[in-house]
């Protein structure tokens, strides 16, 4: 391999590894939002085709486009179909979600428990 060669195979290698850093304090983002604000507009159809689509209710789809329902595993699946990426970023989306929420609703009782230890 010339070295021109091996100058331009250096400079084009990924990394290896990357892992992304987000801020603690930022609450994830519902998968709803992500939905409602780049998927539909960029796959140009409206909650009424998508939810035919997906062969639920508008009012289903809405509940979750508004961030007032959660991504059931089942629902993952029929976006994960729909979209064509498969369950996985809408479930851990939701779970991230979740997650943040719960920590902060719990966080005094969580403080008094104590995290045990193996023997």
């Amino acid at each position: 391999m010339s070295s021109i060669a091996k100058t331009h195979s250096a400079a084009f290698r990924r990394p290896k590894s990357y892992k992304a850093q987000r801020n603690p304090g930022r609450k994830p983002t519902h998968p709803g939002a992500l939905l409602r604000d780049e998927v539909l507009p960029a796959l140009g159809v409206s909650v009424s085709q998508a939810a035919e689509q997906m062969q639920i209710t508008r009012q289903t789809l809405h509940r979750i486009l508004a961030e007032r329902s959660a991504v059931t595993a089942a629902m993952a699946l029929r976006l994960g179909k729909f979209c064509g990426n498969g369950p996985d970023l809408w479930l851990g989306m939701q779970n991230l979600h979740d997650l943040w929420h719960e920590e902060r609703a719990l966080k005094d009782t969580l403080g008094r428990i104590k995290t045990m230890k193996a023997a």
